[in-house]
């Protein structure tokens, strides 16, 4: 069972672990990497958050440090003699994104330093996906980043599937470090398929991922309804229509961050759940993925 209790009334630090990049819209770059969107998202909904990746030296990567800054999220950025991670995004009429990824970028070869390993060791919760670990520096130096991290914190895995930058491998190593399991409609036959589970769907998932001691799923079905599942509780919302859709990216990330968040503050499943989904409807209306509130 996952008890969140033991986080009421702390000081709870987390990070985002993974790609820092650039989405390149054709009106200009906006600093995002669905690891850095999720720790903004926490740092706004009240906990010690920062972003852990790798930046190059050029252009990109002095303005990921201060844009960042800019938006009050600590990061650790190790220097890389890569270029900064970017990703040309295409929006169809409805706003939902395409990608195109710049391959073996700083975010790619994430080094592992003393004083990096030293910070992980004091934090009580981590999220991570599978994007940032396409490449095997950043793939092992993950791994022994949450390996590293103290006993009885939360590690996050919000797969986030892109092209063929995974392989059954990695989403099973990751899943090896996992507490809590995150994904959407598109992923999850991909995911059941890796399981072995011959009849896709989220209730089959969940019980798999439960017979490996995971407690926590959240699955996310786009403009339809998200599903999270907790210890034996099941919280369904349905996704509200949102006017005037700028675009969808980030949207998932600020969902995750909120509810865990409110989670660890001692929210109940249901308003933690509600509160998830008005935020991610506000991001949509807004250009990148880490907007200022303004509700």
């Amino acid at each position: 069972m996952l008890d969140f209790s033991k986080y009421y009334n702390h000081r709870i630090k987390c990070a985002g672990l993974g790609e820092v990049l650039f989405d390149v819209y054709p009106t200009g770059p906006k600093i995002g990497g669905a690891p850095a969107n999720f720790a903004y998202h926490c740092r706004q909904n009240g906990l010690e958050a920062m972003a852990i990746s790798s930046v190059g030296h050029d252009k990109l990567g002095f303005e990921a440090r201060n844009l960042l800054a800019a938006r009050f999220l600590p990061a650790m950025l190790m220097d890389n003699d890569k270029c900064t991670g970017y990703v040309q995004v295409t929006l169809n009429e409805k706003g939902v994104p395409t990608y195109e990824f710049a391959d073996d970028t700083a975010y790619d070869n994430i080094p592992l330093t003393d004083v990096l390993l030293e910070t992980v060791a004091t934090l009580d919760m981590i999220c991570f996906g599978s994007l940032a670990q396409r490449n095997k520096i950043s793939h092992q130096s993950i791994m022994r980043i949450l390996d590293t991290m103290k006993p009885g914190s939360l590690r996050i895995f919000d797969v986030n599937l892109r092209r063929n930058f995974y392989t059954k491998e990695i989403i099973e190593e990751s899943l090896k470090r996992t507490e809590i399991m995150k994904c959407n409609e598109d992923e999850l036959p991909i995911l059941c398929e890796i399981a072995g589970i011959k009849e896709p769907s989220a209730d089959a998932y969940h019980e798999y991922l439960q017979s490996r001691g995971i407690d926590c799923f959240i699955f996310t079905e786009g403009s339809v309804q998200s599903t999270v599942y907790l210890n034996d509780e099941v919280s369904v919302e349905p996704t509200p229509k949102v006017q005037n859709v700028v675009d969808t990216v980030g949207a998932g990330d600020s969902f995750t961050a909120t509810i865990i968040s409110l989670l660890m503050q001692g929210a109940t499943l249901k308003d933690a759940h509600k509160q998830a989904v008005k935020v991610a409807a506000f991001v949509c209306t807004q250009k990148g993925a880490m907007p200022d509130y303004t509700f």
